[in-house]
């Protein structure tokens, strides 16, 4: 009988990158192979002519690579992939992706695919370039690189950043190109390598592509379609196709070229409804949105050019109409509002002009310019309508961009109604215009264009089934009432930052209550309802819980105040939040399930690990944000904006927390307390001189800033203990925070923070008995008796004994609180010397004399179980 060959060893691990390898590729194996310096480094297949004419002309003689055959797939134990996850474009390692036994790491910039292979390592990032991510690693792990190395990885963020020119490019990018700089990297290289001359064969393609070109629109987007054919393959179709763009300005543009037995397509895009990766994605093709490719093998051209007509007119993302962009509800004043009452709401909503609505018609516009000359003028008490604008353009809601444009530019109007059978269901103003035409930097958030990309395979990756199903139930029963549901805040952002968060916020355009009743009812939960605030909480079977809220918009009467609500639309419910990072919503309705909605740059933001405000009087309005600034910048490591550090100096400075309840700033400084580690977030306090607010005598010096080292080093010690022993952290470094204040001053504060009255004489009593209690046991002396330790400590809770555990210097102390936490605490002595005495024993042979009468069966059940309980405590506290 013949024996079979048995299946060799996985020994080997591997560097690889995609099938047609271009400089980036190059350049981040390079890059892998400083973090994996045992791996090969293996092409799966041909790489671009380019990247073949390097290899044939250049000097970089250290670069080794071996060949797929040295290295097949069944021999790998760890496979890292750099520059791809698709295992469509890894040739023949996708086998060794596919093994439960291959431990596989990624490292790539491209976004999601449906064929993205999973690794228990994935590094990926929408930077520039995936060199920009390894470099990064490499100067975090502090490994050298040699100037050829720093050379070969800046050659491969240049090509993929387009020389830092591409709409891709990240400030990440540019910080890598500096390192490789100051490493050594040879710019004279690499402009050698990347600004080649076009070749004859290259010319040619152009020109057939500029004979045989196309336009067509698409819901208003112009489209160009461009095919050319060589009888051979010319290398770099991508170089003619970039070229080729810029000479007619495109926009939009497919090129086609067959060469030889395969059709090769590049797609370029500069808008944001053309998603050109996802538009060649069905061709078998992949890439970013921007820039992306594919090749079709034995389709002629004239039918794959026909196929791509067909994926764009489904694939553009439409137009967006006056309907998609307009603001509601509106806000509006009657014909008899005065000059006065008008500028009120103009304030209120930081707006510049309102419809005057009359019978439900819109009868006129005020702007704020009119209104201010009137005021100055004496007109204050005067009626809207003696001034208002009466000769109005309007459109309706299926009005186009250039529609609205013309509108609003050519009759010179600030806002623009929206119209439908006579009533005004939203508003267009002319800054809503300009920043959807153009991506411009405001100075306020609230004029950031909207940004939208769908999210469900993050939301798939990062959330349990039970989550996803719940909130495509919430989007179909939203969808049944007419309702529109996002999901919203917190939430969104964590899954991001990849942080675990099942907190989920619900906003609905309609009434949450209803939205509540009739989804508790469907799915068999329990709807707890507020009808003041037109808000829910949803409650399934297992105590899982979502919270439902009516959009809304809210408004500040004077600076502290609590805020006037008032219900509004997606986009001003999150106006009202704290930090553009917390503005991020995904809607969840059937259509447009894992749509991101971001209005206020909030994913910039948390790329760039910035917390900023979403306007300048956010700290005037409500100046506890002060405080959640501080904690969201030290939780997630991110740092205050420049911006919004300048609002935290001037809040400070004009003492706007003096309108504050001690109750509301109590919570904002519980909730820094109860974060993992709140130090950091303290010496922050301390460095805004926010300290001062709380109480006049906090300070963050020396004394303090070594007392809250103790309390953190006593909390971890006592976390090691595994005692179970549930107690308030908080308590404890708040404990530390105050020890310089005297009794009266504790008292006082704890007295202004509106604590209740239990709670407030605990926390002032406490401290005052904690104190106390560690001067006694001061006086206990070098080797205090255990039953002293007890009595003494016993009446104290656990975080008043560890306060005085992080406070006291004498090692006297520590070892009895010590020893009453690890052995003495939890025992529970009923038997007393005067009980054993009524009972006529002597004090000397207690104990030897109740356990004889125990042998002997003369004891109670009473008394046995009080002499089992003596003997405990002689073995815990000693004769």
């Amino acid at each position: 009988m013949t024996q079979k060959n048995a299946t060799p060893p996985r020994t080997l691990e591997v560097i690889t990158t995609h099938l047609n390898a271009d400089f980036d590729a190059l350049a981040s194996m390079v890059a892998a192979k400083k973090l994996y310096p045992q791996a090969l480094l293996v092409f799966p297949g041909a790489q671009e002519s380019s990247l073949r004419d390097f290899f044939v002309r250049s000097s970089f003689y250290f670069l080794e690579f071996a060949r797929v055959k040295q290295a097949p797939p069944e021999e790998i134990k760890r496979l890292i992939l750099v520059d791809t996850r698709q295992a469509s474009r890894i040739g023949r390692y996708a086998e060794a992706a596919a093994s439960d036994e291959v431990e596989i790491h990624v490292y790539d910039h491209h976004p999601d695919s449906p064929d993205d292979v999973h690794g228990s390592l994935e590094v990926v990032e929408p930077l520039g370039s995936t060199t920009t991510i390894l470099t990064r690693i490499i100067q975090e792990k502090g490994l050298e690189i040699s100037p050829d190395e720093a050379t070969i990885m800046a050659l491969g963020i240049f090509e993929d950043t387009g020389s830092f020119t591409f709409a891709s490019t990240t400030p990440e990018d540019f910080q890598a190109g500096a390192y490789l700089l100051r490493q050594g990297a040879d710019l004279n290289v690499v402009a050698g390598i990347l600004s080649r001359e076009m070749s004859a064969e290259q010319v040619s393609l152009l020109n057939n592509l500029l004979e045989h070109t196309t336009h067509f629109h698409v819901d208003g987007i112009e489209v160009v379609l461009a095919h050319s054919t060589a009888k051979e393959y010319v290398p770099d179709f991508a170089v003619v196709a970039h070229r080729f763009m810029d000479m007619g300005n495109i926009q939009v543009l497919f090129a086609l070229a067959q060469m030889e037995d395969r059709v090769y397509v590049v797609g370029r895009s500069r808008v944001p409804e053309v998603n050109v990766a996802d538009v060649l994605a069905d061709l078998g093709g992949g890439g970013h949105s921007y820039a992306a490719a594919a090749a079709i093998k034995g389709t002629p051209v004239t039918q794959v050019e026909e196929k791509l007509r067909q994926l764009i007119q489904t694939k553009v993302q439409p137009q967006r109409r006056a309907r998609d962009i307009m603001s509601f509800p509106v806000k509006w004043v009657s014909p008899d509002a005065t000059l006065e009452e008008v500028e009120l709401l103009l304030n209120r909503y930081s707006i510049n002009a309102l419809p005057v609505i009359h019978d439900g018609k819109l009868a006129g516009l005020m702007s704020r310019q009119t209104i201010e000359k009137g005021i100055y003028h004496g007109l204050r008490h005067h009626p809207a309508k003696d001034y208002m604008t009466t000769e109005i353009a309007t459109v309706s809601p299926d009005a186009t961009l250039g529609e609205i444009r013309e509108a609003l530019v050519i009759n010179k109007q600030r806002l623009l109604p929206v119209v439908e059978e006579e009533e005004v269901i939203g508003v267009i103003s002319r800054t809503d215009l300009l920043h959807l035409l153009i991506a411009a930097e405001e100075e306020t958030q609230w004029t950031q264009p909207l940004r939208t990309k769908n999210i469900q395979s993050l939301m798939r990756e990062r959330l349990p089934k039970k989550i996803i199903a719940i909130l495509e139930q919430v989007g179909q029963v939203a969808e049944e009432l007419g309702f529109t549901a996002y999901t919203v805040g917190g939430f969104v952002r964590d899954l991001f930052l990849r942080h675990d968060n099942l907190d989920i916020d619900i906003v609905i355009e309609g009434d949450a209550i209803v939205f509540a009743r009739r989804f508790a009812s469907r799915y068999g939960a329990r709807s707890r309802e507020f009808h003041k605030f037109k808000t829910a909480v949803i409650i399934f079977p297992d105590g899982f819980k979502i919270d439902v809220a009516t959009a809304r918009t809210e408004y500040y009467e004077a600076p502290g105040a609590l805020p006037v609500v008032e219900y509004s639309s997606i986009k001003m419910d999150l106006y009202r939040r704290d930090f553009t990072i917390n503005t991020l919503s995904v809607k969840l309705n059937p259509r447009d399930f894992g749509t991101l909605m971001d209005f206020f740059g909030a994913h910039r933001d948390l790329k760039e690990k910035v917390i900023s405000v979403l306007h300048n009087l956010s700290f005037v309005e409500d100046p506890t944000r002060v405080f959640r600034a501080i904690r969201f910048e030290q939780r997630f490591n991110f740092r205050v904006s420049k911006l919004t550090a300048n609002l935290i100096t001037n809040a400070v400075k004009n003492n706007f927390f003096d309108r504050l309840s001690g109750s509301r700033l109590f919570g904002e400084l519980r909730l820094i307390l109860q974060e993992g580690n709140p130090l950091p977030a303290i010496s922050r306090l301390a460095e805004f001189n926010l300290l001062t607010p709380i109480h006049p005598r906090l300070r963050y010096d020396e004394g303090t800033r070594g007392m809250l080292d103790r309390v953190q080093g006593v909390l971890a010690w006592f976390d090691l203990l595994y005692l179970d022993e549930k107690f308030e952290r908080w308590l404890v470094y708040f404990l530390g925070l105050v020890e310089p204040l005297t009794p009266e001053e504790l008292t006082e504060m704890v007295q202004w923070f509106k604590l209740p009255p239990k709670k407030a004489a605990a926390i002032a009593g406490g401290k005052a008995a904690a104190d106390q209690t560690l001067t006694r046991l001061y006086r206990l002396g070098e080797n205090p008796d255990r039953i002293k330790i007890y009595r003494l400590l016993s009446p104290l809770s656990t975080e008043y004994l560890l306060y005085m555990l992080a406070k006291t210097r004498q090692e006297a102390s520590k070892k009895a609180i010590s020893l009453y936490f690890t052995h003495l605490k939890h025992l529970k002595p009923e038997l007393r010397g005067r009980d054993l005495l009524a009972l006529g024993f002597t004090p000397g042979p207690l104990i030897k004399e109740m356990l004889e009468r125990l042998h002997e069966g003369r004891l109670t059940e009473e008394l046995k179980t009080r002499a089992e309980e003596l003997e405990m405590v002689r073995r815990s506290f000693g004769p």
